[in-house]
């Protein structure tokens, strides 16, 4: 597992961004619940972490793509691929990321 932050920083409408590779994003919706997905957008080189959050999906910065955290779907009007979702984990108040399997191959902390 990887150590995200502590729930109470990770306020509601929020993400917070992790320097992995690939990159990983953690958002905290505004009804609560935490989701984890890849954080760039499939369709160009953006970081969705900085994108609009509203429900249970995330918009693209720049090309307004947009993505259901649950699932890593996108609304296919300019993305097509998905992003990988990742589980959450909350342990003791502090946040942490259990990144899927085929993505823990690749998986490089960046220093």
């Amino acid at each position: 597992m990887i150590y995200v932050c502590a729930l109470a920083d990770l306020q509601p409408g929020t993400a917070r961004r992790l320097p992995l590779t690939p990159p990983v994003s953690v958002f905290h919706t505004t009804d609560g619940e935490l989701y984890a997905i890849d954080d760039t957008c499939t369709h160009q080189d953006a970081s969705l972490a900085d994108g609009w959050l509203e429900g249970c999906e995330v918009e693209c910065p720049l090309h307004a793509a947009i993505f259901d955290l649950r699932t890593g779907e996108p609304d296919g009007l300019l993305a097509r691929r998905p992003v990988r979702t990742h589980q959450v984990v909350i342990d003791a108040d502090e946040v942490y990321v259990l990144v899927a399997a085929d993505a823990a191959a690749q998986l490089d902390v960046a220093s």
